[in-house]
């Protein structure tokens, strides 16, 4: 069936529904890590919501080319383009060589994503990697009258370009009385107006990364990467430029201008940003010292957490809200999350002991047949995933009701049932069981699940005849076997305890 996607872009501040420009190769531009610390949670989040994307894209039969950067080089610890390069200070720091900063804390990144089941990019470029094509975008800038040099560095000309553009349409902000008012401070400092941000920076003596240019021996500014290795990758005009909200202003809204001053006209025609991971209502992050690394949530060494907590559930709990709300972090929402992440997954494992009858009862049919367009639906608008794992708890619930004989469902409907839980689940939220990595019990595993199923299914039918001692009987025997069996509202559930 056709699906119309719809994806709210930023630049319009509402829905729009998803057109490519070149049907059916889709461009999709992420922006990756700046490599100077271990990945933490505010990492995962845009990560997880763009490997949504690119998982459902491919599903609905588009071939995408997802370019995802590695800041390696040029982002200063101030975005007004003042104070120490982050991985040269860090370099100093550790008394290493600024590769070898960037390299351990890119592999870092890579093992993190691994065990989150975040799929790796198309592409992975590195800014370091593209200083050629980072100046070649200084001096289209530059010959087209928007930037400027001085004392070796260049400039972006805001003033210039608002002349003829709109600098500010991404963030929705009016530059001209800061730009006005930054004329208080004419004289202070190489640029012409304040709001001026830099694409090009001259190294000073002590500056361990810099090339060579006409300019000086310097080092691209943090905006130029993307515009260029975007273009580079994608062309001069591709769909889709994501990142967290974080970067509407100034990342994203430079890198609008630079690519508007050096071709004419605007590079992204979707424009896609993720909220904000919070602790206590303030924003995650490294500059804040506030955050909690991901290898922490993993092996629950930190003061905020209990426990350690599985990658599968930092996902889930990323996918529990809608990519555009902001979720705010405490460890009772990943207990919360741990929970509802084991009864998905039981449900998905329960679905090999279901009862098969001749026949469905209507409520059951109606369910099924209706599901797989529900949870289509809920990904169609803006990716809704916390509504799909709504809609896929109530498979969960109907699962149960199933085990328990309190319902009948058709061998048709069941694989119906079967493949749409999957495929939402597994295929496309990218959730997996904590087995899924394998190893060498999965065969008893299989053996230990046929004979507990066998047995529940005797206890259904004694607790059906009102046999309740046979019933509680069978129940007990099993725990002093180390099975955990659970009565619900919803059905029967369990587990081995080993």
């Amino acid at each position: 069936m056709e699906q119309t996607l719809l994806i709210y872009n930023t630049l319009h501040r509402q829905k729009e529904r998803f057109q490519p420009i070149n049907p059916p190769h889709v461009g999709m531009y992420v922006c990756g890590p700046t490599v100077y610390g271990d990945p933490h949670l505010g990492h995962a989040r845009p990560a997880i919501t763009f490997d949504i994307l690119f998982r459902y894209l491919r599903h609905l039969g588009y071939k995408v080319r997802y370019v995802r950067n590695i800041t390696d080089v040029g982002h200063l610890e101030h975005d007004a383009d003042e104070g120490d390069d982050k991985i040269a200070k860090k370099a100093r720091l550790e008394q290493l060589e600024p590769m070898e900063i960037a390299q351990y804390y890119t592999n870092r990144y890579h093992e993190a994503m691994d065990a989150l089941n975040v799929l790796r990019p198309s592409i992975e470029p590195h800014a370091t990697g593209h200083i050629i094509e980072q100046q070649q975008l200084v001096k289209q800038i530059l010959d087209n009258g928007f930037a400027y040099v001085s004392n070796g560095s260049v400039y972006f000309d805001i003033e210039k370009y608002n002349q003829k553009y709109h600098y500010g349409k991404l963030s929705g902000r009016n530059l001209d009385d800061v730009i006005n008012n930054s004329r208080e401070l004419d004289g202070v400092g190489e640029k012409r107006n304040q709001v001026d941000f830099a694409l090009w920076k001259k190294a000073q003596p002590e500056h361990i990364m810099r090339w060579p240019s006409e300019w000086s021996d310097g080092f691209p500014g943090w905006h130029c990467e993307c515009t260029a290795m975007g273009r580079k990758y994608l062309g001069s005009h591709f769909d889709i430029h994501g990142g967290g909200m974080d970067l509407v202003f100034p990342h994203h809204e430079c890198e609008i201008a630079q690519a508007t001053a050096s071709q004419g006209d605007d590079m992204v025609k979707y424009w896609m940003h993720n909220n904000m991971i919070t602790i206590n209502g303030q924003k995650m992050g490294k500059s804040l010292g506030n955050f909690i690394t991901l290898e922490q949530f993993f092996t629950g060494n930190h003061s905020l957490l209990s426990k350690a907590y599985s990658p599968m559930t930092i996902r889930f709990f990323i996918l529990s809200a809608h990519y555009r709300s902001t979720v705010d972090f405490s460890d009772e929402a990943l207990q919360a999350s741990e929970k509802g992440l084991e009864r998905l997954m039981n449900a998905i494992s329960d679905l090999d002991r279901v009862p098969v009858s001749d026949k469905c009862d209507a409520q059951t049919e109606q369910f099924v047949k209706a599901l797989r367009q529900r949870l289509y639906d809920d990904m169609n608008d803006d990716l809704q995933s916390q509504m799909v794992i709504s809609h896929l708890f109530e498979a969960c619930r109907v699962v149960n009701t199933l085990l328990d004989h309190k319902a009948q469902i058709c061998k048709d409907c069941l694989e119906e049932l079967a493949s749409t839980m999957r495929l939402f689940t597994i295929d496309l939220l990218g959730l997996k069981p904590a087995n899924a990595q394998g190893g060498g019990s999965e065969a008893r595993e299989e053996a230990f699940g046929k004979v507990v199923d066998m047995v529940l299914d005797l206890r259904a039918k004694a607790k059906a005849a009102k046999d309740w001692a046979t019933s509680d009987q069978i129940r007990d025997e099993l725990a002093a076997a180390g099975f955990e069996v659970k009565d619900t509202k919803d059905g029967v559930t369990w587990k081995l305890n080993k």
